[in-house]
């Protein structure tokens, strides 16, 4: 799958802590809308802007949630799934919102029962609900399913990913991420440019200070977001919705140097470096 390159500003909106900056930033557009969060639709700026991506109210809506990735995750496994699909806390909370249909699409099935079945069910959606797991096993299925090239076709769906359902269209997650133990390396669809750190200040790991080394390892624009931030992406345009806190790497960075966005230009010119669109196929 091929995805246009567009020149597109991050615009900071919702956010009690937002200074309204712009910077520069480059997107692979793709025809399906982003809703990308660390923690799912957890506060009334992340619903308002789904409802936006949405053109009408979840409750006149039809949504696919996708457990797949959980399946990739040591952590994971079946009531962890089952609350995901069923809307049981603390796993379901997208799944227990107000839909006017809630089915499951998992991924590794639809291989074996042909496109002419699954893609339907796919076209009549409109949200496709993903939660998290590991974002390299989902990468994996959703190319091995083809779910991956029927994206560009839908430009009235929308995209939520939770957790790894979100980074799971950054272009690499870190080698921290990766929990699939088939996984050939950290990359995975590259559908946006920038890479995503989820559950900023949630789990004990996940401090800031983790996460500015994580960004120098990335070498790439990345953002750290707390599970009350999500990053809408439409258009080609991207937009930070937060009730929480955020912080966004600058593109250019490399381990030598203590943060991110500050190594000298002869550095910058070897280290800049995003890999291609990857992932286990």
């Amino acid at each position: 799958m091929s995805f246009a390159m567009v020149s597109s500003p991050v615009l900071c909106t919702r956010s009690p802590n937002c200074r309204g900056e712009r910077h520069d930033r480059y997107v692979r557009e793709t025809s399906v809308r982003l809703l990308l969060t660390s923690g799912g639709v957890t506060n009334p700026s992340i619903h308002d802007a789904l409802v936006e991506l949405l053109g009408k109210p979840t409750a006149d809506s039809s949504a696919l949630c996708i457990p797949t990735a959980q399946w990739g995750h040591p952590m994971c496994g079946p009531v962890s799934v089952r609350g995901f699909v069923s809307g049981v806390p603390p796993w379901g909370g997208m799944t227990s919102m107000d839909w006017k249909s809630l089915g499951v699409l998992e991924l590794t099935a639809l291989p074996t029962i042909g496109a002419e079945r699954w893609v339907p069910w796919v076209r009549e959606a409109d949200v496709l609900l993903a939660d998290g797991g590991d974002a390299t096993y989902l990468c994996h299925w959703m190319r091995a399913s083809g779910l991956v090239d029927l994206l560009p076709s839908l430009p009235e769906t929308v995209w939520v990913g939770v957790s790894a359902g979100s980074m799971v269209m950054t272009p690499r997650i870190g080698a921290d991420f990766v929990e699939w133990q088939s996984a050939p390396d950290d990359r995975t669809l590259g559908v946006v440019d920038f890479s995503i750190f989820p559950h900023l200040d949630v789990f004990q790991k996940n401090t800031m200070a983790e996460a500015e080394r994580w960004a120098a390892d990335i070498r790439g624009p990345a953002y750290a977001i707390d599970d009350q931030t999500a990053i809408k992406v439409t258009n080609g345009v991207v937009e930070v919705v937060s009730e929480g806190h955020w912080k966004l790497f600058p593109k250019y960075s490399c381990g030598q140097h203590d943060r991110p966005g500050e190594a000298p230009a002869v550095c910058r010119s070897q280290c800049a470096v995003v890999p291609p669109l990857g992932c286990a196929q």
